[in-house]
């Protein structure tokens, strides 16, 4: 039964909210169906090809609560991304459901040394992707939807080629490429592995955002800080393991969590991918609800769309649902992700305006106050 203090349609509410995407893979946000198709071509053998089927397929293996698991599902997406033509349909069907569900920014996240099985170089493959993005803003706007997509390019960890990957974002940082970023297992294989590329990019002053505190704790997050210097952290869940909650209220924080609160750096929370891969046991319970209430600079987010069978809309949807998030929650992580954005401080205070302003018109249509 619908709560009566919840509008009858939530989820389209939520939809109707012009959103901030900080943290999405594009090898993560395949349309089951294109999967299906590109696969056909290019000869790779698919678990059904169903599309309705696979869509399943992808999130019932993802959710076994294993990260090296839920990485394993990328060897079919990976698989039909290997030329030009694929990464430029895939790139531009991303930007059509982002904008269908109300996100009106958003960074893309991939790794372009995984792109190289069909001879592109790395330069060639960012073309590609920046050649997609353009497409599907453009008939996005066509169809009324103002949206903008930009690129974070990731190095593997548990790879040795991340001073190639940072000397490429560099190469592209006027042309659409905001951050670098790595990515992959990361229990084992620490930033620190990658400290000459973070050198590079620190000198350089080419920001960085590191997939850190999601399947490993305290100490990968630390280094993520002090030897990368991100500005953002990848998920940072684990970050909660140094907040404790006293009685009557309050909470005493460790030194790291009060290094990541202090300093306000963003966490780039991904709810449903957390539930997934076994850093959190349910959205009620997620540690994303209770940093928010201790202060931190809290950012919802979709991390792999397929894997998860999630959108943003959705993602706040199931917080409302099941934390007891409220409007106000929303709109504060919103507006804290556009305040987060790899963009100039000019463009972010406009991409905030853009979100405040419809969230306070009078009339809009807005997501109740229900607590679970």
């Amino acid at each position: 039964m619908t709560p009566p203090d919840e509008p009858v349609d939530l989820d389209a509410a939520l939809r109707a909210l012009p959103k901030v995407l900080l943290h999405d893979h594009l090898d993560g946000g395949l349309r089951p169906a294109t999967v299906v198709e590109l696969a056909a071509q290019v000869g790779h053998d698919l678990p059904t090809t169903d599309p309705q089927d696979l869509g399943r397929w992808f999130v019932e293996a993802a959710g076994s609560g294993s990260l090296p698991r839920y990485l394993e599902t990328f060897v079919h997406t990976l698989a039909v991304m290997q030329s030009a033509d694929g990464l430029r349909r895939v790139a531009r069907e991303a930007v059509l459901d982002l904008a269908a569900d109300g996100v009106v920014y958003a960074e893309e996240r991939y790794a372009p040394e995984q792109h190289l099985q069909g001879g592109l170089t790395l330069q060639q493959v960012v073309d590609a992707v920046r050649e997609g993005f353009a497409e599907g803003e453009a008939l996005a706007r066509a169809d009324g939807h103002d949206i903008r997509v930009v690129q974070v390019l990731s190095a593997m960890r548990q790879a040795d080629r991340s001073g190639e990957i940072a000397l490429l974002a560099l190469a592209n940082r006027d042309a659409g490429v905001v951050a670098f970023d790595i990515a992959g297992p990361e229990d084992g294989f620490p930033p620190s592995r990658h400290a000459g590329a973070f050198r590079v990019l620190r000198d350089a002053c080419f920001p960085t955002t590191v997939h850190a505190g999601e399947a490993a704790g305290l100490d990968s997050l630390a280094e993520a800080l002090h030897v990368a210097g991100a500005v953002r952290l990848g998920h940072g869940v684990r970050v909660a393991d140094d907040v404790h909650a006293v009685p009557g209220g309050g909470w005493r924080l460790g030194l790291l969590a009060h290094w990541v609160r202090d300093r306000r750096v963003p966490l780039e929370v991904c709810p449903s991918s957390n539930l997934q891969t076994g850093a959190a046991t349910s959205v009620a319970d997620h540690p994303v609800t209770s940093l928010r209430r201790a202060g931190f600079e809290v950012t919802v987010n979709t991390d792999n769309r397929l894997q998860s069978g999630t959108s943003l809309s959705r993602e706040l949807a199931l917080l409302v649902r099941e934390a007891g998030w409220t409007l106000d929650d929303v709109v504060d992580v919103t507006v804290t992700a556009a305040r987060h954005t790899f963009l100039h401080d000019d463009e972010r205070r406009a991409l905030v305006d853009r979100i405040v302003r419809p969230a306070s018109t009078p009339g809009t249509a807005r997501p109740g106050r229900h607590r679970a």
